[in-house]
C-alpha cells in the first residue's frame, strides 16, 4: 500500500542519499549538497512556493518522491511546453523518482504515478489533467507512465534536466476520469 506525506527538512537527509545515487542523478541531474537540497526543496516543504513534494511510503518506510504543481504557476515551464502540446490552463505536472535500485523494475513506479494521479484528482479538483514531458532516452519513466494510464500525445524538443541528454522529449497526459 502506497500512501503520502509531505516533505519536511528532516527528510532531507534521506532525499540527498537519493539524489546522489547513480540511478536517480543519471536522470535527476541535481547538487546534492546540504546548502543545495534545502535551497531547492526548503521552500516547498515551508509552504513558500506553489510546488507540493511528497514522499511515498510504502507499508510506512519511505521509498521515493513525487513533486506536482500546476504548470501555469511556472510560467518559463508553460512557455516551453506550450509550443509542443496545448496546454488547458487547470494542466497539473508531475516528477518522480524512486530513491533505492533495489525497488526499480518491480513495478513500484506505476504504482507511485497511479496513486498520485489519484490524489491529484481529489486533492485538485480544478485539475483537468496530469501532463508529464520525459527525455526520450529515459524508457523506464515513460514506460511507468504508460503502465499508470498515460498516453503520449506530444513530442518536441526542450532543455533537458541533464545535459548530457538529448533535447527531444515525449509528453504524457492523464485526463481526469469522467463523472457521468
Amino acid at each position: 500500500m502506497i500512501s503520502w506525506r509531505r516533505l519536511e527538512e528532516s527528510d532531507f537527509p534521506t532525499l540527498r542519499t537519493w539524489l546522489e545515487r547513480p540511478h536517480v542523478a543519471r536522470w535527476w541531474n541535481h547538487e546534492t549538497t546540504v546548502e543545495a537540497v534545502h535551497r531547492d526543496f526548503g521552500p516547498a516543504t515551508r509552504g513558500e512556493d506553489h510546488s507540493e513534494d511528497f514522499l511515498a511510503l510504502l507499508d510506512g518506510a519511505p521509498v521515493g518522491l513525487v513533486q506536482r504543481c500546476r504548470i501555469a504557476d511556472e510560467p518559463h515551464y508553460f512557455d516551453e511546453l506550450a509550443p509542443l502540446v496545448e496546454l488547458p490552463a487547470s494542466v497539473m505536472t508531475i516528477d518522480y523518482l524512486i530513491g533505492e535500485p533495489e525497488l526499480t523494475g518491480h513495478g513500484l513506479g506505476p504504482r507511485m504515478i497511479a496513486s498520485m494521479v489519484a490524489r491529484i484528482w481529489s486533492d485538485h479538483p480544478e485539475a483537468s489533467c496530469v501532463m508529464v514531458p520525459i527525455v526520450a532516452s529515459n524508457r523506464a519513466s515513460w514506460r511507468a507512465l504508460e503502465k499508470a494510464g498515460f498516453r503520449r500525445v506530444g513530442q518536441g524538443p526542450l532543455t533537458p534536466d541533464n545535459p548530457v541528454d538529448d533535447p527531444l522529449h515525449y509528453v504524457y497526459r492523464v485526463d481526469r476520469p469522467s463523472t457521468s
